[in-house]
């Protein structure tokens, strides 16, 4: 054989090589792939450019420089129908990923929870979690957006009923939930609030900082620091101090009735509370059965273990269980929050402005940029697909099992 192998490479390399040796055939068929998958990109790429050119049409995004001539009813930043569409994408864009991380937060809260009461003793306790996640997983979402935007519309009352004292305000009369929307108190900076806010960071600094701290002393010489109140007097005692020297800088503007309607404050649309419950809560079910698996996948060995050294139920749940659960809860979860993500673009069933609603649907028929218009949609969604994607393996790494 190796007589054999001597003989054909000192006769120098031939063409049909290419495909009936096997050090070359991989690499031959790879680069015959990818010539074919670019010649098809190409042929359509083409195909578009020769029709849009047929309809006098050419193929830029000048358009987003235009006025918008539009309104959008949830926005984070100033915009008005004056403005381009170009801003008019950015604050839809906006309002996609607020919606996205409202949501992936409520549903990680809402799964874990429901994940780990479907393996309750209790027997209610364990029914009831098992009909939510069933009930959630089995419907579309698109129903759930829709049903819950129904209710946030019939249940609560009427602004009108706040002046007549059929309804009042609630949270020491700062938030009023009505049938048009949430209202909250607005956060008001003045002079010197930016003090304040970089105490609170610092704050949130000296919390991490001192939470790892105290986790190496633990692992070091088995001494418990007081973590959650040390974590409590960092975040609160300095920006307390700071708010005070600072003459109060930093206050609140509650929303108060006036004619028909409700002023100041904060304005949460109904679109927007419906969207994000709904989502949150199908997700949910999706994370409490990613959970319900990692918890399943805890040899019980841990758990007797556990019990047997006097540790208590919450706490072998915490300390023993959920973290050696998280590198089968991780990857799932991940898929999860993209789901979400993705799925908050039929926002437009039910009037939210988001990225899909701006963009894709007033400015592509305002401007009749269709191809444009979905190009850039796709290309914003891949990137944020491709953001959380990213975020979530580098955690995963973090959490998964290291062998040595």
């Amino acid at each position: 054989m190796t007589a054999m192998t001597d003989t054909q490479s000192d006769q120098g390399f031939h063409p049909s090589q290419l495909i009936y040796d096997t050090r070359y055939r991989s690499v031959t068929i790879q680069i015959i792939a990818l010539i074919c998958v670019l010649a098809g990109f190409g042929w359509l790429i083409n195909n578009a450019v020769t029709n849009l050119a047929a309809a006098g049409q050419d193929f830029n995004f000048d358009f987003l420089g235009n006025v918008a001539g539009y309104d959008i009813n949830q926005k984070i930043i100033d915009y008005d129908s004056q403005m381009t569409h170009g801003r008019a994408t950015l604050v839809g864009l906006l309002n996609t990923l607020l919606v996205a991380v409202l949501g992936c937060i409520t549903c990680t809260v809402i799964g874990v929870t429901m994940g780990v009461l479907r393996l309750s003793n209790n027997w209610i306790v364990q029914k009831l979690a098992t009909v939510y996640v069933e009930g959630f997983r089995n419907v579309p979402v698109l129903l759930w957006i829709v049903l819950t935007m129904g209710v946030m519309i019939k249940l609560p009352p009427d602004p009108r009923a706040f002046r007549s004292g059929d309804a009042s305000m609630i949270l020491w009369d700062s938030v009023a939930i009505t049938n048009r929307g949430v209202y909250v108190p607005r956060i008001v900076y003045e002079a010197g609030s930016s003090i304040v806010v970089g105490v609170l960071i610092l704050s949130i600094i000296g919390i991490f900082a001192f939470r790892r701290l105290a986790r190496k002393r633990q692992e070091a010489t088995g001494a418990i620091l007081p973590v959650f109140w040390v974590s409590l007097g960092l975040l609160f005692i300095p920006v307390i101090v700071a708010q005070f020297v600072m003459g109060s800088p930093v206050s609140l503007q509650n929303p108060y009735f006036r004619g028909f309607n409700f002023t100041d404050g904060v304005h949460l649309r109904n679109s927007l509370i419906a969207l994000w419950l709904a989502l949150s809560l199908y997700t949910g079910a999706f994370v409490a059965e990613n959970v319900r698996a990692g918890i399943l996948a805890v040899s019980k060995g841990q758990t007797e273990a556990a019990a047997a050294l006097g540790i208590r139920p919450r706490r072998i749940m915490n300390l023993v269980v959920l973290p050696q659960a998280m590198r089968v809860i991780v990857p799932p979860m991940i898929s999860n929050y993209l789901n979400l993500t993705k799925n908050s673009s039929l926002a437009l069933a039910i009037g939210y402005m988001d990225l899909t609603g701006t963009l894709g649907n007033i400015t592509r028929n305002q401007t009749g940029r269709e191809m444009e218009c979905v190009l850039l949609l796709m290309g914003i969604y891949l990137i944020l697909s491709l953001s959380i994607s990213t975020l979530g393996n580098i955690y995963n790494n973090s959490v998964k099992l290291k062998e040595r």
